[in-house]
């Protein structure tokens, strides 16, 4: 399979996958478009990912040619996707697309599975996977500009939802964030 065909099926893939879990875990009645975790910036950034692919593959296909490149993108992505899943599937009713600002009494910090070795796998899995597309496709324009884009939002992200993590937990979140890394590059 072609890595154009692999990349439109990963898309497929993540979003379908994370609207069917959502559905799964907080009840049809709760999930809605945003479950499928598409935006106005999104779409412009794979667009502009599908743009930089075909114009370089017409002005310069030898690029498009490194399957060994691809391939690499290709395990990213998967590990990215199973790492990302892994998260939705181990937090449970804890996981949600949305950041908390009030605790729920279903709400538990989660330490075990794949949280016990990131504190944001989902975030981690999100920023393999979205990268990987981009190497997938040797796309080196896209593949710096996810790196940077999906890394700056989870670094002003990640304090953010930590801060109310902090207020839920108190003690047991700051032990907790001290001995396991947030999953994201020079993110604490």
């Amino acid at each position: 399979m072609d890595p154009l065909s692999q990349f439109l099926l990963a898309i497929l893939f993540f979003h379908s996958s994370e609207y069917i879990l959502a559905a799964a875990i907080h009840g049809m009645s709760n999930v809605n478009v945003k479950s499928l975790l598409v935006s106005k910036e999104y779409v412009l950034a794979m667009i502009f990912a599908l743009l930089e692919y075909f114009f370089e593959l017409i002005l310069f296909p030898g690029l498009k040619e490194h399957f060994w490149v691809s391939n690499l993108g290709l395990a990213m992505l998967v590990v990215g996707e199973i790492v990302r899943k892994l998260a939705i599937v181990t937090a449970g009713r804890s996981f949600t697309h949305l950041i908390r600002v009030y605790h729920e009494d279903h709400h538990k910090l989660v330490t075990s599975g794949v949280y016990a070795f990131v504190r944001h796998p989902s975030y981690c899995g999100f920023l393999i996977w979205s990268v990987g597309t981009q190497i997938m496709l040797c796309n080196p324009i896209a593949t710096v500009g996810f790196a940077v884009v999906v890394w700056r939002f989870y670094a002003a992200r990640i304090p953010y939802e930590e801060y109310f993590l902090r207020q839920f937990f108190g003690a047991d979140y700051e032990e907790y964030a001290r001995r396991v890394p947030s999953g994201v590059p020079f993110v604490m």
